[in-house]
């Protein structure tokens, strides 16, 4: 049973396509009620619609989702939000709500889902990175902060969770053509041109090759893979 946070849309929904074209139990959550239905209706994966920034209700979206479709063997951390936000503008408010998106879910979101996978006899927990933590992201430094807490995180819990033979690993995408990233960053076809240039390998870097990633971490080929950070950015940093 696998079980996706911001999986109605960009690189979520592709995560959720991949996993139920390979026949697994699919449950994810987002906020984006139409699209979750949208693809609730092409994938038949289970869509439960929750804002990952209210904990009590994540938590029992999970514990619902273990109710109804059984225990949770994987779980995708992949919900963000990488609003672009200038240095001096960023308030005490703006800080909290931006790790309370990027960050905070994930660790309570594995808290969760621990139980089930030791009763399973282990499982496989996928945290999103970033590469902007990496490169000193000045126009997005509270979601950078976020990101590389993210890898962090993942090493503590793959620490700590590896006794009960669950794995914790991170995914840092790169510069991900997605719809949302084409309408509010890459709006000029020759911009994302540019990025493909500076990359090693000059391809449109999509959400299904992420997917393919995280089909790999859940799986059993990566069986000793643990408290690791996979980048998946076509060779751009």
């Amino acid at each position: 049973m696998v079980f996706v946070t911001g999986g109605a849309s960009g690189i979520g929904a592709d995560i959720v396509r991949a996993f139920a074209g390979q026949g697994s139990k699919v449950a994810f959550v987002d906020i984006l009620e139409d699209d979750g239905r949208a693809l609730t209706a092409e994938t038949g994966a289970e869509f439960i619609r929750c804002d990952v920034t209210d904990i009590p209700a994540l938590k029992a979206a999970i514990e619902v989702t273990g109710e109804r479709l059984g225990p949770i063997g994987v779980l995708v951390n992949n919900a963000a939000n990488d609003q672009r936000h200038e240095i001096d503008a960023v308030t005490e408010d703006y800080w909290d709500a931006s790790l309370g998106l990027n960050l905070k879910p994930q660790f309570f979101a594995a808290q969760a889902v621990r139980p089930m996978m030791k009763a399973l006899g282990g499982g496989s927990i996928i945290n999103f990175s970033s590469i902007a933590w990496r490169g000193g992201a000045s126009n997005m430094p509270v979601y950078a902060i976020a990101k590389s807490g993210t890898i962090g995180l993942t090493r503590a819990l793959g620490r700590g969770f590896g006794e009960d033979n669950i794995r914790v690993n991170s995914i840092e995408p790169g510069a991900v053509i997605t719809e949302r990233q084409k309408r509010l960053w890459f709006p000029d076809p020759k911009q994302i041109d540019a990025v493909v240039e500076r990359q090693a390998l000059h391809h449109v870097l999509l959400g299904e090759e992420i997917a393919r990633t995280v089909l790999f971490l859940a799986s059993d080929d990566s069986r000793m893979i643990t408290k690791q950070s996979i980048t998946v950015d076509a060779g751009l940093r």
